[in-house]
């Protein structure tokens, strides 16, 4: 089953109750119009919302992944809100920033693990989507940069603020402060992302395979995983820990838990999500 937005298209693979969120805009290598910042929060509700898909691959049509912000379709619907002096217009641009934002977020806060399979070019606004992401592959061939300082703008979707967790404030600072492009084999030294690959059609084999197994999980679980991490973000051990405590006792006695502990005595392979 397919799912078409103006900017993406949601294809489902009920078998292994996953699916793929393809960037659909290949003629423009990918580059983000205002219709990838409307539609993504409503993409991701899509996919939050549909009880057969239990984790899902990011990816895109065409040759690149992302170049990023469209620059050109961007300051031709919102230069006059950039371009004006201080007052209401400001306001409107800052209200704006925070709409576009909202479509990362949803990727970051989704209860459902997120795989980005990058291929070619993740420049900018690629890169704060990736970001966002639970998993990241890559392609040997991609280019992947933050790309922002070299268009005189901080970058503001989430980037600069997620990556430290991820690879460390030296490298973030590092991309951030130059602006360069690395290759997929530097993205990988760095942690950026934890496989490369030398085909697109591998990398995308492993990234479904990947996100098979992980529906393969009790959904509960896979959940509490990504909300015990996220909350744990910058936070003292201690409570992180209190935090984890909570939630398995909360939620410890689940079907699926009683029905592993049964499996183990039978020593057979426990099935979750079976309905």
């Amino acid at each position: 089953m397919k799912t078409k937005f103006e900017f993406f298209e949601i294809v489902e693979r009920p078998e292994d109750k996953t699916a793929i969120l393809y960037l659909n805009r290949p003629e423009k290598r990918n580059a983000m119009n205002w219709p990838f910042w409307r539609d993504l929060p409503d993409a991701i509700e899509e996919i939050n919302s549909n009880p057969q898909i239990h984790a899902f691959v990011i990816a895109a049509r065409g040759k690149s992944f992302s170049t990023g912000l469209d620059l050109e379709s961007f300051f031709e619907q919102f230069g006059a809100s950039i371009q004006a002096p201080l007052g209401d217009d400001r306001r409107k641009f800052f209200d704006l920033i925070l709409k576009m934002q909202k479509g990362i977020n949803a990727v970051y806060n989704s209860p459902k693990p997120s795989i980005a399979a990058v291929q070619k070019h993740c420049i900018g606004g690629g890169l704060d989507l990736i970001s966002a992401c639970d998993i990241r592959y890559a392609t040997v061939d991609a280019s992947i940069s933050l790309r922002e300082a070299k268009v005189a703008i901080v970058a503001d979707m989430g980037s600069i603020n997620r990556l430290p967790s991820i690879i460390g404030q030296g490298h973030t600072r590092e991309l951030a402060l130059t602006g360069k492009d690395i290759d997929g084999p530097e993205a990988e030294r760095i942690g950026l992302v934890t496989k490369v690959f030398q085909t697109e059609e591998e990398m995308m084999s492993v990234a479904l395979a990947t996100a098979k197994e992980i529906a393969e999980n009790p959904k509960l679980v896979v959940s509490g995983v990504k909300d015990v991490m996220r909350y744990s973000e910058g936070k003292p051990l201690e409570a992180g820990l209190n935090y984890v405590a909570l939630w398995n006792s909360s939620f410890l006695d689940s079907a699926d838990f009683r029905g592993a502990l049964q499996s183990f005595k039978e020593r057979k392979r426990p099935l979750y999500n079976q309905n």
